[in-house]
């Protein structure tokens, strides 16, 4: 039966290659120009590539129905499809040594458990019975998901987040954190048309900020939930996008769970400015704090 089963899938790949179906991911082709808005799943990546989209269409909105036109994913269009669209893509992989032009976001890795729970819940991964901290091991070690989330090519959140910390600095490489993103939204879109080369005028930040705000996304979502390739084949009771806090791991995190995290990933959270909060970590050495950085 296992044998059976490893055939069925060998024939399912060979059959998507054959009449050019599969996703590009990894495998897509990279030119020196293009630019990749990165983060580790549930960090913001959507938003982003809302608010990046808004800012560099001036022409109409972007929407749940036309972002992947806009700002493709990576793991939704066969490569040849992803060879005809803008040079501006999404993706959640480690680092990839192709990428010359990255815009990385990260997110307090609390809040990107609690976030992934729930999503995982909407993709039907998870029962809605399951509780959180039994999902913990699992995100922990990058292994929580069925494709839809979990790739061995992105690893951990950890293991994403430290290999471009690691690597960005022989790149063109934007870090920015989505707590900051959250708290000013036009200062920090700001700093990704800058970093774009382009005009940053109040007007323009303005529209991009006020098209890409979470009610805004939610409303959509509720009219184009059903077609959207993340969402459609998904729960429609459950949002995809949440309530966009910032700390909400503080009401739904057991505090053993928060001191498994941290004592894990602890010395890297501090890097990045995330405070610790259980006595099991406070052994954690401090690091240099960053809230986001340019390098060319």
């Amino acid at each position: 039966m296992n044998k059976l089963r490893l055939l069925s899938n060998h024939l399912g790949k060979v059959y998507d290659v054959a009449l050019s179906r599969r996703p590009a991911g990894r495998s897509m082709t990279v030119y020196p120009q293009d630019l990749f808005i990165v983060s580790y799943p549930r960090s913001g990546n959507t938003w982003t590539r809302f608010l990046v989209g808004n800012f560099l269409y001036q022409d109409a909105p972007v929407t749940f129905a036309n972002v992947e036109a806009r700002i493709p994913s990576i793991y939704v269009f066969p490569d040849w499809k992803l060879r005809r669209l803008p040079r501006i893509f999404k993706s959640h992989d480690c680092f990839d040594p192709r990428y010359r032009r990255v815009i990385y976001i990260v997110r307090d890795p609390r809040d990107v458990a609690v976030s992934a729970y729930h999503y995982s819940i909407k993709v039907g991964i998870l029962e809605e019975a399951c509780p959180i901290e039994r999902f913990m091991p699992l995100f922990m070690s990058g292994n929580f998901g069925s494709g839809l989330l979990a790739d061995p090519r992105w690893g951990c959140w950890y293991d994403n987040v430290a290999s471009w910390m690691a690597m960005g600095h022989n790149r063109e490489f934007l870090l920015l954190r989505y707590e900051d993103m959250l708290k000013d939204p036009r200062h920090e879109l700001k700093t990704v048309a800058e970093f774009l080369n382009l005009e940053p005028s109040p007007e323009r930040l303005e529209r991009a900020v006020q098209l890409s705000a979470a009610d805004r996304m939610r409303e959509l979502e509720k009219k184009e939930g059903t077609i959207w390739q993340l969402t459609k084949h998904t729960r429609q009771d459950k949002k995809f996008v949440r309530s966009g806090k910032v700390g909400n791991w503080q009401d739904e995190l057991p505090v053993d769970s928060v001191a498994q995290l941290e004592r894990a990933w602890g010395s890297l959270m501090q890097r990045l400015g995330y405070h610790l909060t259980t006595a099991s970590s406070q052994g954690e050495r401090e690091e240099p704090q960053l809230s986001h950085s340019k390098l060319r």
